[in-house]
C-alpha cells in the first residue's frame, strides 16, 4: 500500500485531517477512495500511521488512526547522487526514479562536459522530477522524500563533499573495484557521481585523477545512465551498510 506524507499541524492523538490539496486530489480523484477505506501516512520524522477514513468533503479527509509505528525504509547511510543531467525526459525521469528507489537522500543533477540540454532549458524540468521523487517516494514507501537540489556545474557540487567520500562511476576503468570503499568516512555523506549518455570527458577523467577522486568501474558490461544508478548505488549501499 502507498503512503502519503502528511504534515505535523494535520495530526492529533486519534486522528489525521488531511488538508494538502494535491495529496487530497490525489487520494479522492485519482485513487477513489471512499469512506472506511484503510490510508496509510508518514510523517517528517518517519512515524507512519495506519488509518481508516471516516469523512471526505471538497477540502479535507478526515481518518480514524488505527496504528502508529516507526518506519525502517531508510538508509543508515547519507548517499548522495551527483548526475549529469540526460537529454531524453523518459530516462531522466527514469533516472530520478531508480534513484529515489534505492535511497538516495539528495540528488545533485549537474552540467558537465557531454552534457547536450541547456541549463535553462533543463531548470524548467526541476519541478517535474521533484514530483517524479514524491511519486516514487510513494510507491516504495520510502520513510524520507529524497530532494532535488537546484542545476550547478559539476566540479562546484563535488566541492561540496569530502574527497575521500567521493565514487565516480568510470566506464573506463574495468579494472577498478570497491575496496576502495573501506576508506570512507560513514559519518559524513557519501557523493556517487554519474555521467552522462557520451560519458565523461577526458579532462574530466583527469580531474578526477588530479583530484584522487575514486573511480569505480561496474565491470565489463556499459549500462545506460538510468539503469547505473541502481547497479552503483545497490552496490555501495549493500557494503556500507553490512557494515554498520
Amino acid at each position: 500500500m502507498p503512503h502519503f506524507f502528511v504534515k505535523k499541524e494535520e495530526i492529533s492523538d486519534e486522528f489525521i485531517v488531511l488538508s494538502d490539496s494535491d495529496t487530497l486530489f490525489h487520494l479522492v480523484k485519482v485513487l477513489r477512495t471512499k469512506k472506511g477505506e484503510n490510508v496509510k501516512f508518514i510523517d517528517i520524522d518517519k512515524n507512519v500511521y495506519f488509518t481508516s477514513v471516516l469523512e471526505i468533503s471538497a477540502d479535507t479527509l478526515k481518518a480514524e488512526i488505527l496504528k502508529k509505528e516507526k518506519s525502517h525504509r531508510f538508509l543508515k547511510n547519507n548517499v548522495h547522487l551527483i548526475q549529469s543531467i540526460l537529454a531524453n525526459s523518459d530516462s531522466q525521469n527514469l533516472l530520478i526514479a531508480n534513484a529515489v528507489q534505492t535511497g538516495v537522500k539528495e540528488i545533485y543533477p549537474v552540467i558537465s562536459d557531454n552534457v547536450s540540454i541547456k541549463k535553462d532549458l533543463a531548470q524548467k524540468k526541476l519541478q517535474k522530477w521533484q514530483k517524479v521523487a514524491l511519486e516514487n517516494f510513494k510507491q516504495c514507501e520510502r520513510a524520507d522524500i529524497a530532494k532535488i537540489n537546484e542545476i550547478s556545474n559539476l566540479k562546484e557540487v563535488l566541492l561540496k563533499f569530502d574527497k575521500k567520500n567521493v565514487i565516480v562511476f568510470a566506464e573506463k576503468y574495468e579494472n577498478c573495484d570497491f575496496s576502495q570503499l573501506s576508506e570512507i568516512d560513514k559519518t559524513l555523506p557519501v557523493a556517487l557521481v554519474i555521467g552522462p549518455e557520451g560519458g565523461f570527458s577526458e579532462d574530466e577523467f583527469d580531474y578526477f585523477k588530479q583530484n584522487n577522486y575514486k573511480m569505480v568501474s561496474l565491470g565489463k558490461m556499459i549500462y545506460k545512465a538510468p539503469n547505473a544508478v541502481v547497479a552503483g548505488v545497490s552496490n555501495v549501499v549493500s557494503r556500507l551498510e553490512d557494515e554498520n
